[in-house]
């Protein structure tokens, strides 16, 4: 019991920044690496993660995709009902998947072959998340707002998602 209790106090705790994006990130990551510190259960972290995530910055939709017999398959997200499963290339997930780097979308219809999960997504970001040099999975960010996304967002996302060997199993 004393467990649950200690872990439920931290994710109350959360302590939402204000400021630049880049003071938002340096006051969540560390927060988001204590609250996934000591948990086993990867599924249980990517939850949280994306719970933080979006609480901090209030996108449209966070989650991540995990690479499943050769398909991104939905994961933990908080946001709109998703897609279920994208095939390699397909859409900005797929491809950012397929080449192995994070991709900034800052007005989703002009992207080709773009999948519309939520027609209030307007911009997007998806991170390639990587174990042992492979591509396992990729976190996904969509905002209601045109080009939401930026290099900041990049370099502190891919700093998140480069903890991912610490996340359990």
């Amino acid at each position: 019991m004393g467990d649950v209790c200690k872990f439920a106090a931290m994710a109350e705790d959360l302590q939402l920044a204000a400021g630049s994006k880049t003071d938002q990130y340096r006051s969540l990551l560390p927060q988001i690496r204590a609250l996934v510190e000591g948990e086993t259960d990867r599924v249980a972290n990517l939850a949280n993660i994306v719970a933080a995530l979006r609480q901090q910055f209030g996108w449209l939709w966070v989650g991540f995709y995990l690479v499943k017999e050769g398909e991104l398959v939905v994961g933990p997200f908080q946001g709109p009902v998703a897609c279920t499963r994208i095939a390699p290339g397909r859409g900005v997930c797929g491809t950012s998947w397929q080449e192995k780097r994070t991709l900034i979308v800052p007005d989703v219809e002009k992207f080709p072959g773009h999948i519309a999960c939520s027609s209030l997504s307007r911009s997007e970001i998806v991170v390639p998340v990587f174990d042992r040099g492979e591509v396992v999975g990729v976190l996904d960010v969509d905002s209601e707002a045109l080009n939401e996304f930026d290099e900041d967002d990049r370099k502190w996302l891919e700093e998140l998602v480069a903890d991912w060997g610490n996340w359990g199993k």
